[in-house]
């Protein structure tokens, strides 16, 4: 059993060691060791929760703006929407949505259920600003939750809801009665639909100009005191054990922009306060308190969020450098596709999303390191054959082991060989993230013949790998697809790592 030395901060006397009380105090650095059994690494703080880790081994999923906005033309309804206007030109059809994005190579869907004009796609009990109170036939047959959650469950997929909580319709809106009386229980109404939901999108738009039940005012609040985030994170996850709060609940983040990319610098950690936030949502922090990792929203389509008539779709080839910016920098991607007035989604949208999965079948799955002989420089001790740590665990697909180097070993080579050269165009690297994300520098060589070496990708940012990072061997994500490397070799230097490094899989493409 080996002695692990663990860094701990120490608060200056009077003030309790805690993420909420440290921060801006006097601190010392001090040293507490323990051991772990068969030489295990120790944790490099902070980690994700299983709930954290299982949201991020989704990676790619739909979001699916529908709802009164589809049929008035406008991105942010007022409140004072006629329920009469929503109404769809057929009974709406979830199981058509999910099956497209899942033939886009997604592996699930957040469905928009209630923006901020506070229309509600079930016949939610909070309201009459809801889809079963329009006159129109198919709208009383309307009910997005339950379809939604129904279609995923058949289709082998995840799903999730956004709800907004910002209501420009509820004259409760900015009082206390609206948390507990409405929003709350619009929360539980949902999960009723499913308890296996893995996420729940809460916008952090807090507030403005609305109806609110016709005092036609501006009405602001502040989201962290407002919706009582630590107790509505804990409801949440009672109903739903799985389920991430995303924006208002602090377990991701947002990426920072709706352009479809993360940094080339991307770290899971992230130190709490708005200020902070602001400034490094793209890249995160390198000692960040807190596990708070991106997902990037993203538009398939040229216009808003909601579906509109002059809208157009993008190409696969941009969806797919989308994919390569965002998942391929270690942040989750929600994509958006929206339903249009008959309440699927339009043809066109459909077949691009068809060619943007092939896409992602021909270049992204025939896993080359899976036929190599991987070695490293160096690996960590084994002193059980019950937990080891070699090299070939790299290439075993197997995400539950890991490679990994002794204590205070930050730099390593790991070389993939094969006995016939290859034509190769991208690496993909993961950590063993359940630890922590340790990894600062790399840099990836190839060669023809084995002893000649030269760095691919070399105007790349090849810093963080985190739970997953695909680089493009040419360096391009808008040209990745060319005619590639003919190898015999390929090696990843790490050149610089927060703690021992984890890596639990190497792909090559």
């Amino acid at each position: 059993m080996k002695k692990i030395t663990l860094r701990v901060l120490s608060a200056a006397a009077g003030c309790a060691l805690s993420v909420a009380s440290v921060c801006g105090q006097g601190l010392s650095v001090v040293q507490q060791s323990y051991s772990l059994p068969n030489n295990e690494p120790a944790p490099c703080h902070p980690v994700p929760t299983p709930r954290q880790l299982k949201w991020q081994e989704l990676e790619f999923y739909a979001f699916f703006h529908y709802g009164m906005n589809t049929y008035t033309g406008l991105e942010w309804g007022n409140g004072n929407e006629n329920v009469n206007l929503f109404a769809p030109t057929k009974v709406p059809n979830p199981k058509q949505w999910l099956q497209a994005v899942q033939a886009a190579g997604m592996r699930g869907g957040i469905a928009v259920v209630k923006h901020h004009d506070g229309f509600c796609l079930w016949p939610t009990e909070t309201t009459s600003h809801k889809c079963t109170s329009s006159s129109n036939a198919n709208a009383q047959k309307t009910n997005i939750p339950k379809d939604f959650a129904a279609a995923a469950q058949e289709l082998g997929m995840k799903y999730g809801f956004y709800i907004s909580p910002w209501d420009r319709n509820s004259a409760l809106y900015g009082k206390d009665e609206y948390v507990k009386e409405v929003f709350m229980k619009q929360c539980e109404e949902l999960a009723l639909y499913g308890k296996d939901q893995f996420e729940m999108w809460f916008d952090g738009a807090n507030g403005g100009t609305g109806y609110y039940g016709g005092a036609n005012e501006s009405r602001s609040v502040d989201a962290a005191t407002y919706y009582d985030v630590p107790n509505l994170r804990d409801y949440i996850h009672q109903l739903a054990p799985d389920c991430v709060m995303w924006g208002v609940g602090e377990e991701a983040r947002w990426i920072g922009n709706e352009s479809g990319f993360a940094g080339e610098t991307n770290w899971c950690m992230m130190d709490r306060g708005a200020s902070s936030e602001e400034a490094n949502r793209n890249t995160g922090q390198e000692e960040g308190w807190i596990w708070l990792p991106g997902e990037s929203d993203a538009k398939a389509t040229t216009e808003g969020w909601f579906w509109h008539s002059n809208q157009s779709d993008l190409t696969p080839e941009r969806l797919f450098q989308m994919y390569l910016e965002t998942v391929g920098r270690n942040s989750n991607l929600i994509l958006n596709v929206p339903p249009d007035k008959s309440g699927s989604l339009p043809a066109s949208t459909v077949s691009t999303l068809a060619n943007q999965g092939q896409l992602l079948e021909t270049r992204l799955k025939n896993d080359l390191a899976r036929q190599a002989t991987v070695t490293a420089s160096t690996t960590r001790t084994s002193v059980s054959d019950a937990l080891t740590f070699d090299a070939a665990h790299l290439n075993d697909g197997d995400k539950t082991s890991y490679w990994a180097t002794d204590d205070e070993v930050t730099t390593a080579t790991i070389t993939l060989t094969w006995d016939t050269p290859q034509t190769v165009h991208y690496v993909s690297l993961m950590e063993y993230i359940a630890k922590g994300q340790r990894v600062k520098g790399f840099t990836i060589e190839t060669s023809d013949d084995g002893n000649t070496w030269t760095r691919r990708a070399a105007n790349v940012g090849t810093t963080t790998i985190g739970y997953k990072r695909i680089v493009p061997l040419n360096g391009s994500t808008a040209a990745s697809y060319d005619a590639g490397y003919t190898v015999k070799a390929l090696r990843i230097n790490i050149t610089d790592s927060r703690a021992c490094p984890l890596l639990h899989t190497i792909s090559v493409y």
